[in-house]
């Protein structure tokens, strides 16, 4: 019972503070439509060279936090080898990345259309560096069970950024007016969208120092035989993660080489702003899914696991098309949270949505095999679903747009979704209540496209009208799961 108590306690903390981390860094979306004018394309540089990041980071870890506590656990391996072969391994190849980018800088920048602004591209490098490195010190505190530390160190990046973020974009632009000889020497305007990265390479570089107890106190050795037998371990790991972020990524960083238009950095702020009001239903689901992972671990040895499994999809589907509905309805009222020259990506909101309902089921239909040590098929899903993705964008973006970018992300993540639903019936069957499902799904698909032929009316009535729809589909969940809400005399 100690144990179950404390791997509650973890759980909440680390969920709690990525949730409440997201929200927070959410916070920069609004901050930054607000001070980069669509027109600008400045926001675009920021979603392009964030993906960037995003996909660098995973292949700059190289599936090693995995493999470190996965070898720190064997009973035959001594974990500070283990630990400090880690940290000199990713340590070193981050340093060489950095190296490598800044020895050839301007054919890099280059090549990814930043010729005009390669600190940009320097910049950005030497942060997914530390972020690489880092992110071993971060594993060893969950080694340890530290998690309030953990948990504290994520947050003081978060308020570290939007704080600086706050003083560079609002507070010092408004003081440059009338006191430019004295803040002149830490603020400049022409510097504008870069900012973004400085601050962020500011703050990532002062986390590091507060990893002096994980970096020190112990003797530094590195054990080649166990470098490689961590190498064969990570390489699959490797894989499904750089397929898993390029679904993500993928759309970003072709759509500048992709699109037609004349500013392709404008279109693709406005896709990159719009879609931050559909990762609203991510974070919710986030909540969902921190309970849900250990969850099913836990119950892998049960008799009744795989009617327990089939039950939880049910729920985590009817879960996210409440939130999906949630969005929808509200959706005048949340477009506020980036300015008005970004509102003419909202059609992508409702598609980005979808896509990321299919990622949420792929993600539950990944634990079967998970559940049989098999992670070479979620390799070859992932992989394949992201083909999918890049051929639809690379067909249709230039055609459509920013778009074509929203409806591939629904082809690759449906395309992965419907391959581990497949197969994962022949390897680890699974009978899922399918009628259940597809019912709920069809409701909230004609709620929605009941929204969509409402008339024109108020911020306020429009709400008021569309919560009658979320009031029906949560009726319906109320009457065919047979709940039963507390009563007075029931308490």
């Amino acid at each position: 019972m100690p144990s179950l108590k404390s791997l509650a306690k973890e759980t909440a903390i680390y969920g709690m503070s990525s949730i409440i981390g997201r929200f927070l860094n959410y916070l920069l979306v609004p901050l930054y439509t607000a001070k980069l004018s669509a027109e600008s394309g400045g926001y675009g540089v920021i979603t392009n060279m964030y993906s960037y990041v995003a996909l660098l980071f995973v292949i700059l870890t190289y599936g090693m936090e995995t493999t470190f506590f996965r070898f720190s656990n064997k009973p035959e391996e001594n974990p500070a080898r283990v630990y400090s072969t880690t940290l000199i391994a990713v340590g070193g190849t981050s340093l060489l990345f950095v190296a490598m980018v800044m020895l050839l800088l301007s054919p890099i920048s280059s090549a990814m259309g930043y010729a005009a602004h390669p600190e940009y591209v320097a910049v950005m490098a030497a942060c997914v560096a530390i972020d690489a490195f880092q992110a071993i010190p971060f594993a060893y505190l969950r080694y340890q069970k530290k998690a309030i530390k953990f948990a504290s160190l994520k947050m003081l990046f978060i308020v570290m950024n939007i704080g600086l973020n706050l003083l560079y974009f609002v507070v010092f632009p408004a003081l440059y007016k009338d006191y430019s000889d004295a803040i002149g020497c830490i603020y400049s305007p022409t510097v504008g969208v870069g900012y973004a990265f400085f601050l962020n390479l500011a703050c990532t570089a002062s986390i590091t120092f507060f990893f002096w107890r994980e970096l020190t106190g112990f003797r530094y050795v590195f054990d080649r035989a166990l470098l490689r037998r961590m190498l064969r371990y990570s390489m699959p790991i490797l894989l499904l993660g750089i397929a898993g972020i390029l679904n993500q990524t993928a759309d970003k960083i072709l759509f500048p080489f992709l699109c037609s238009a004349d500013n392709a950095s404008r279109e693709l702020g406005i896709y990159g702003a719009a879609s931050k009001i559909a990762m609203i239903m991510a974070m919710i689901t986030q909540a969902f899914r921190y309970a849900y992972e250990p969850f099913v671990f836990s119950k892998s040895n049960d008799r009744d696991s795989r009617e327990t499994y089939a039950l939880a999809m049910k729920y985590f589907i009817i879960f996210t098309l409440l939130a999906f509905l949630a969005v929808i309805a509200y959706l005048d009222i949340l477009k506020y949270l980036i300015a008005p020259d970004y509102w003419s990506g909202l059609q992508v909101v409702a598609i980005v949505m979808v896509a990321e309902i299919m990622m949420g089921i792929y993600f539950n239909l990944s634990f079967w095999y998970k559940l049989i040590d098999k992670t070479m098929w979620g390799a070859l899903f992932s992989g394949i679903g992201c083909a999918v993705l890049i051929a639809v964008n690379v067909i249709f973006v230039p055609r459509y747009g920013y778009i074509a970018c929203a409806w591939a992300g629904c082809a690759g993540y449906g395309t992965a979704m419907l391959l581990s639903y497949f197969v994962g019936q022949r390897k680890y069957p699974i009978d899922y209540p399918l009628r259940s499902i597809f019912g709920y799904t069809l409701l909230a698909a004609a709620i929605f496209a009941g929204y969509q032929i409402l008339p024109p009316m108020g911020i306020i009535t429009g709400a008021v009208v569309k919560t009658i729809g979320i009031a029906i589909f949560l009726a319906a969940i109320v009457r065919t799961e047979r709940l039963h809400l507390p009563t007075r005399n029931s308490r």
